[in-house]
């Protein structure tokens, strides 16, 4: 699953890699700078909304009037689709998180050591996302969630789940309304970057206290849990 990931790059770094011309969304050279992002907080979204590309804040996490238990945060790529949670979602609310890399924690005995996991070129990622548009509206816990995908060559050692990254090339068809349910599917299954794309390394276990937000979360530790 994903429960924690960075977004700390800029506005321009993650549309310069989608190749959005300037005139179609408000560029921003400051970094984001979140080097620390937990669920039930507000992450900005890219969604398509009244033929023009949205960056939104909305609520990492989904739960429904009639969900009464915790709001979700991840939604698996090979049952979002048919679920009566997440179906309407998958139809009508698909977006994109831009993204620097995430974290995962392995267990060992009775600790977890943190790994950041990234693009092995250091590019910007982007994660799979469905949730409950129309974005620029408050829905209470209704926000979205990151669709997730299993991780079975190479990252099965750290967990057996990771975010459905998709392809830059992607990503305008992902969030085009024009797509479909079924054709959304295929992107899913063919577009998802595989694990030889990433690198990941052990970090610091600050990264369990969602207080600390700055880039030495990120940076490689010589003494792991062991």
């Amino acid at each position: 699953m994903c429960g924690r990931f960075a977004q700390y790059s800029s506005r321009d770094d993650y549309f310069d890699a989608l190749a959005i011309p300037e005139d179609e969304i408000i560029y921003d050279p400051q970094p984001i700078g979140r080097y620390n992002v937990a669920p039930g907080t507000r992450v900005l979204l890219l969604n398509q909304r009244d033929d023009q590309l949205q960056l939104d804040p909305v609520l990492w996490g989904y739960g429904p009037d009639w969900w009464h238990k915790a709001p979700l945060i991840n939604a698996r790529s090979e049952t979002a689709a048919q679920g009566r949670m997440f179906k309407p979602l998958w139809s009508h609310g698909r977006a994109v998180v831009p993204a620097d890399g995430w974290y995962e924690w392995q267990k060992h005995g009775k600790q977890k050591q943190p790994w950041f996991i990234y693009h092995r070129q250091k590019q910007p990622l982007f994660f799979a996302a469905i949730g409950k548009a129309p974005y620029d509206r408050e829905h209470d816990k209704e926000g979205f969630v990151i669709v997730t995908a299993a991780s079975d060559q190479g990252m099965v050692d750290i967990h057996d789940r990771r975010p459905l990254v998709l392809a830059a090339s992607a990503v305008a068809e992902w969030l085009s309304p024009e797509t479909t349910p079924e054709r959304a599917v295929e992107i899913a299954q063919q577009a998802a970057l595989p694990e030889q794309e990433f690198s990941w390394h052990p970090v610091s276990q600050a990264v369990g206290n969602t207080h600390h937000q700055d880039a030495s979360l990120i940076a490689e530790i010589d003494d792991p849990v062991a």
